[in-house]
C-alpha cells in the first residue's frame, strides 16, 4: 500500500513539474522545427528524391526477367515438345530467363543521375528555406508573448501607484484638504487601469494560444513561455553598408539557391528530351525451355521382318512394275521423359543486339524539346524575379531595422522626460499644487510611453534578427 501511494505522489509530482513547464524560445524552435506538418512535407520531398536518384541509377543495370506458365489441355492439341498434334490429355510447363541492357539512349541515363542529383540539391534549400520561415514564424510569435508580459508588468507597476494614491487621497480627502473630485477623477483612473489590466491578460492568453497553435501543442491551458529578459543583442550588423548585406544575402540566402537549381533542372531537361532524337542500341539474352507428360510414337524396324517389297511404279511403254525395298517398321507408344531430363533436352538460348533509329514520332519530341526550352526561359525568369525580390526584401529588413532602432531610442528618450515631468506632477501634486486630473494625465502619458518603449524594444528584437537572418546567420546561432 505504501508502495502504491509513493507512486502516486510521485506521478502527481511529474504531473505539476509538467504543467509548470515554461519554453524557452530555443525550446520552442526546435519543437517546430521536428513537427512542424509543412517542414515534414519538405522532408518527404526530399526523401523523394532519394527514391528518383535510385531509379536513375538503376538505367544503368540489367533488366532481369523470369516468366513460366503451366497449362493443361484436353482434345486435339499440340504437343510443345515435338509440335504434333495428339488428340488427348497432356500436361506442359515451360520456362525462361530474360536479361536486356541498353548500351546507348543518347545519353539518356547519365542525364537522369544528373538531373536527380540537382533535384536533390534542390529540395535541399527548400527544405532549410521552409525552417529559415518556420523558426522566423515561431521567434515572432514567441516575442509577441515577451511583449504583451511585458505591458502587464508595466500596467501591473503602475496600478499598483494608482492604489498607493487612492490610500493617500482618501486619507486627504477625509481630513478635509482634498476635494472629493479629486479621489473620484484617481479611482476612474484606476477603473482604467484596471480594464487595460484584463485586456493585457487577455492579450497574453491569445498570443499563447497562437504560438501554441504554431507549435501544434495541444495542451493551450498549461502551455507557457520563459520570461528571460531579453535585451537587444546587436552583432553590428545593423551597423553595416546595405552592399555588404546585400552581398551575403545573394550567397546565402536558399531563395537565389533554389531559383538557381531550377535554371540547371530544366536545363538538364532539355538534354534529356534531345536525347529522344538518339537512336537506342540494346543487348538481349534469353534461355527457355519446356516439359510436357504427354507421351510419343516412336518408329521402329519390326525384328520378324525388316524390310517390305512394295510397288513404287510402272515402266512407261512395257507395263513392267518397279519394285522397291523399304524398312518394315511399326510403331511404339512411350512414356514422357522425366522432367529434369526434359528441361536440359528441351531448353534453347536466344541473343543479339536491337537498334532503335527515330525517324517520325508525330513531332512529339520536337515539342517535348521546345516545351522544355519555354520552362528553361521560364525559370530564368523566376531566377530573375527572385534576385529582385531579394534585393528588396534586404532593402526592407534594413529600413526596417534602422527605423526600429530609432524608434526604440526615441522611446527611450521620450521615456526618461516623460519620467520626469511624472515625478514632478507628483510631487506637486502631493503638495497640493496640482488637481487630480492634470496628474491623472500626466501618468496616463507615463503609462503609455513605458507600454511604445516595450512595442519598440521588441520590434526592433524581431526585425534585427531578421537582418541578421539576410546577412547569412543561421537561424540557431540567432542571439536573443
Amino acid at each position: 500500500m505504501k508502495k502504491i501511494v509513493s507512486l502516486i505522489l510521485v506521478l502527481f509530482s511529474l504531473s505539476a513539474f509538467a504543467q509548470e513547464k515554461k519554453w524557452s524560445l530555443i525550446e520552442c524552435v526546435e519543437y517546430a522545427l521536428e513537427n512542424n506538418i509543412s517542414i515534414k512535407q519538405s522532408e518527404l520531398d526530399l526523401e523523394a528524391t532519394d527514391i528518383e536518384r535510385m531509379a536513375a541509377i538503376g538505367n544503368f543495370l540489367p533488366s532481369i526477367n523470369l516468366s513460366s506458365s503451366i497449362s493443361e489441355n484436353t482434345g486435339l492439341s499440340f504437343n510443345p515438345v515435338t509440335n504434333n498434334a495428339q488428340t488427348t490429355t497432356l500436361l506442359s510447363v515451360t520456362g525462361g530467363a530474360n536479361v536486356g541492357y541498353t548500351l546507348f539512349n543518347g545519353l539518356k541515363n547519365l542525364r537522369e543521375v544528373q538531373r536527380a542529383k540537382l533535384s536533390k540539391l534542390a529540395s535541399q534549400y527548400r527544405l532549410s528555406k521552409m525552417k529559415d520561415d518556420i523558426s522566423l514564424f515561431v521567434a515572432n510569435a514567441y516575442l509577441q508573448v515577451l511583449l504583451n508580459k511585458a505591458n502587464l508588468e508595466s500596467l501591473l507597476s503602475q496600478n499598483e501607484v494608482s492604489n498607493a494614491q487612492i490610500e493617500r487621497t482618501q486619507q486627504l480627502v477625509d481630513a478635509g484638504s482634498l476635494p472629493r473630485g479629486d479621489l473620484l477623477e484617481i479611482q476612474a483612473t484606476n477603473a482604467r487601469e484596471q480594464q487595460d489590466i484584463v485586456n493585457s491578460r487577455n492579450n497574453i492568453q491569445i498570443s499563447l494560444i497562437s504560438l501554441a497553435q504554431l507549435l501544434l501543442v495541444k495542451d493551450y491551458e498549461s502551455f507557457d513561455v520563459e520570461d528571460p529578459g531579453y535585451e537587444i543583442i546587436d552583432g553590428g550588423i545593423a551597423e553595416k553598408d546595405i552592399s555588404e548585406i546585400m552581398s551575403s544575402a545573394r550567397s546565402n540566402r536558399s531563395e537565389i539557391k533554389i531559383a538557381e537549381q531550377d535554371v540547371e533542372l530544366a536545363k538538364k531537361d532539355i538534354q534529356l528530351a534531345k536525347g529522344d532524337n538518339w537512336p537506342t542500341l540494346t543487348a538481349f539474352f534469353g534461355y527457355d525451355t519446356r516439359y510436357t507428360n504427354a507421351t510419343s510414337f516412336l518408329e521402329d524396324i519390326d525384328p520378324d521382318e525388316p524390310t517390305v517389297v512394295e510397288q513404287i511404279g510402272v515402266v512407261e511403254g512395257t507395263g513392267q512394275a518397279v519394285i522397291g525395298e523399304f524398312p518394315n517398321t511399326i510403331a511404339r507408344q512411350v512414356g514422357a521423359d522425366s522432367f529434369i531430363d526434359q528441361l536440359y533436352q528441351n531448353d534453347g538460348i536466344g541473343y543479339g543486339l536491337s537498334l532503335n533509329i527515330p525517324i517520325l514520332n508525330g513531332f512529339s519530341t520536337k515539342a517535348n524539346v521546345k516545351r522544355s526550352q519555354i520552362n528553361l526561359r521560364r525559370s530564368e525568369y523566376q531566377l530573375e524575379q527572385a534576385e529582385l525580390d531579394l534585393e528588396s526584401n534586404v532593402y526592407q529588413a534594413y529600413v526596417d531595422a534602422k527605423g526600429a532602432r530609432q524608434s526604440y531610442e526615441a522611446a527611450k528618450s521620450a521615456l526618461e522626460s516623460q519620467e520626469l515631468a511624472y515625478d514632478y506632477a507628483k510631487e506637486r501634486y502631493d503638495v497640493g499644487l496640482t488637481n487630480a486630473f492634470d496628474f491623472s494625465q500626466s501618468k496616463t502619458r507615463y503609462d503609455n510611453i513605458k507600454i511604445d518603449l516595450n512595442n519598440a524594444k521588441y520590434d526592433y528584437i524581431f526585425k534585427l534578427k531578421v537582418l541578421e537572418l539576410y546577412f547569412g546567420v543561421p537561424v540557431t546561432e540567432l542571439k536573443f
